[in-house]
């Protein structure tokens, strides 16, 4: 029998259930990664690791909020030695974790052409996926003295042969699906059906899929499903039903999401009882001038303020932090 394509639809039987004592929880992921130009076309040399001496003000902001971050490295991030001073450190400490984010283009052995399509690592031969995931993994639980057991893909791109990478590398955990967004128009995957609740993509090898959380927000949530992938052509439409609360899809990060639509996303995903809000958002916003959010030393401070605010409301609802060694713990296999 074939293994599950990450992206397959799960049955009902394969999602995860938690020991009860787990109770809700959340965690905070950061692509942690090289800085480049947003607007131009990918390349493999024209990028920086200027921010990564930021990492420790957020790690420390962390720290004082008692939330252990989880770092997704790439390689840029894991050859800084800058990057790996902090992180290995706070690994050590046992209050920060990391994993591998696979950013192709920017990761040997180099062999396939840049190109958009090969930007999404699942759509390069299995073997040439293998050895630039084999060739991180290796990097990383070199530097940082641990190995990483949890993946996500550079730009959500899994394919049909990444879930058997994962488990023949020790990965327990995969949080590359980011529900109810499509990626197919530049060759990646299509997530758009995919639910937010964890689920196996292969039980017998323990490896679980922790989908980024989006949820439909608004009076006609629940059409949310059926009508917001029949507006693509009309984003203006989209952000008409957003304004007058409607319909809006919201991602938990707090790029281009503001503390009001974070609340309610939080809020959502408790009414939808889902038992792990994932939280995500790039290490180049922790500097300005690298990412469309933050662009000034204001827009920092804002972000900062965002992770404050969402942090409380979280604890006022009773939604507590966790970190990858405990969700593998807290999975009931059987």
């Amino acid at each position: 029998m074939a293994q599950r394509r990450i992206y397959d639809h799960p049955d009902e039987a394969d999602f995860v259930r938690f020991k009860p004592e787990f109770g809700r929880r959340f965690v905070v992921t950061v692509d942690t990664e090289e800085e480049f130009d947003w607007t131009r076309p990918i390349d493999r040399e024209q990028h920086t690791v200027d921010s990564v001496t930021r990492l420790a003000r957020f790690q420390e902001f962390c720290e004082a909020q008692g939330v252990c971050p989880i770092y997704l490295v790439d390689y840029p991030i894991i050859e800084s030695s800058a990057a790996v001073g902090i992180l290995r450190d706070a690994v050590a400490a046992g209050k920060a974790e990391v994993g591998v984010q696979l950013h192709p283009w920017v990761n040997p052995p180099f062999e396939e052409e840049v190109t958009e399509r090969n930007t999404f690592a699942g759509n390069l031969p299995e073997a040439l996926e293998r050895a630039k995931f084999t060739a991180l993994r290796g990097a990383i639980e070199t530097r940082i003295g641990a190995p990483p057991l949890i993946y996500r893909a550079g730009r959500y791109g899994v394919g049909p042969h990444t879930a058997r990478i994962l488990s023949e590398g020790g990965i327990a955990i995969d949080t590359s699906v980011r529900a109810r967004f499509d990626y197919s128009s530049g060759g990646g995957p299509n997530f758009r059906d995919l639910p937010i609740k964890p689920w196996w993509i292969d039980r017998q090898a323990g490896l679980m899929e922790l989908p980024l959380t989006t949820v439909y927000w608004g009076a006609a949530w629940r059409l949310g499903a059926r009508l917001y992938s029949r507006m693509w052509r009309v984003p203006r439409l989209r952000g008409a039903l957003a304004r007058v609360r409607v319909l809006e899809r919201i991602p938990l990060t707090p790029e281009g999401v503001t503390i009001a639509e974070a609340i309610h996303g939080i809020d959502q995903a408790i009414k939808k009882d889902l038992p792990v809000l994932v939280f995500s958002f790039h290490s180049p916003s922790l500097a300005p001038g690298y990412t469309p959010y933050v662009r000034t030393e204001a827009d920092l401070d804002a972000l900062y303020n965002w992770w404050r605010a969402v942090f409380a409301h979280l604890a006022k609802r009773g939604v507590a932090p966790t970190r990858v060694s405990e969700l593998i713990e807290a999975a009931e296999l059987a």
